[in-house]
């Protein structure tokens, strides 16, 4: 089993910045792909952004490429969502996820957060 604790979380104004943070604990953080997805309300759930278990491979959304980074620090069990020039339309819950192989479609995750709301005002 694997846990995840997504934070980082809140409320910004379009054009400003937030880090989200996902911390695994359980098996051995450093062989799994991570990745960020995001849903809004009425919405199906988006592929934001994941990573590779070495960080040297990384994958965007078409929506957040520019602006968004994805990193992870494997001493530290931990993967950031780092969010620059947020839109309104970024707003959402964001899920951290594991996989054994990076990939961007959501059935190919078998870890999930339990998610932490963004919100950016207009």
């Amino acid at each position: 089993q694997v846990q995840l604790v997504e934070s980082g979380g809140g409320l910004v104004q379009a054009g400003g910045s937030l880090r989200l943070s996902c911390a695994a604990s359980g098996r051995p953080f450093s062989r799994y792909a991570m990745a960020w997805f995001r849903q809004a309300p009425g919405k199906e759930r988006e592929f934001v952004a994941a990573i590779n278990w070495t960080g040297g491979t990384t994958f965007y959304g078409d929506s957040v490429k520019g602006r968004f980074t994805i990193s992870r620090d494997n001493a530290k069990n931990t993967v950031y969502l780092q969010m620059n020039s947020l839109k309104p339309e970024d707003t959402a819950v964001y899920y951290c996820a594991v996989a054994w192989v990076v990939g961007t479609h959501d059935n190919e995750y078998n870890y999930w957060g339990q998610g932490t709301q963004v919100t950016v005002s207009s």
